[in-house]
């Protein structure tokens, strides 16, 4: 599953968030790469281990926890610390997969990456090129969207991003380990929410049937749900 989250950042905290991370030195984006990545890769990176880096990441998190559509698609166990790229003319991203594995070095722990996420922090109308393009069984799917707006596709999914040929691509990318390991199941899971809700406000939170569903999304989750 492929889901445009916005509004996960009004403009006011677009704007707070690049503040604080447009006043601190980047470094070469490999910092973080794998060796594959690191052969394709060409941008530059927050440090993530500086004070910046995990305000700006903090900052990030707990605006997830305040989008009820994030939380829902990814049912999240664990995210991984937000870091922050930016990609100025020439600079670009090739094909690439993510690492299954990343680890958290302040708390020193793995995660496995179910899923990829990408929140866009620039105007798409201040740089040309740019576009997040993610390949996977439904096709290919070239992404750009507004300040504050996320992207959220699986992590295992082809993808790259094209160069940028004028102004800079500034954006927020972190991965997610779902409680849902398996992708089809966490899409069922997201599509029975939305439907809940839906029908919720049609027929009202307490009617039978809304309990009776609201019951069988969540035994399914407890069956599934890896903690």
């Amino acid at each position: 599953m492929m889901l445009h989250v916005p509004g996960v950042l009004s403009p006011q905290q677009v704007a707070e968030l690049r503040a604080l991370i447009d006043a601190a030195p980047w470094e070469d984006g490999n910092a973080t790469s794998g060796s594959q990545s690191a052969l394709a890769k060409r941008n530059v990176q927050l440090p993530e281990a500086t004070d910046t880096a995990r305000r700006a990441g903090a900052f990030v998190r707990e605006a997830l926890t305040r989008s009820p559509l994030f939380m829902s698609a990814a049912l999240p166990h664990t995210v991984y610390p937000p870091l922050f790229n930016r990609y100025g003319p020439g600079q670009t991203f090739g094909d690439h997969v993510d690492n299954a594995m990343r680890f958290q070095r302040d708390q020193g722990v793995r995660i496995r990456t179910d899923l990829s996420a990408t929140l866009f922090l620039a105007d798409p109308d201040s740089y040309d090129g740019g576009e997040l393009v993610v390949e996977d069984t439904y096709g290919v799917h070239e992404v750009k969207l507004p300040a504050g707006d996320l992207i959220l596709y699986p992590a295992s999914s082809l993808h790259r991003v094209e160069p940028v040929t004028r102004g800079e691509r500034v954006a927020s990318f972190f991965w997610i380990q779902s409680l849902i390991r398996d992708d089809a199941r966490r899409t069922l899971l997201f599509d029975m929410d939305l439907s809940i809700q839906q029908l919720a406000q049609s027929v009202g939170q307490d009617a039978r049937p809304i309990v009776s569903l609201t019951g069988n999304y969540h035994n399914l989750l407890r069956m599934w749900a890896e903690l």
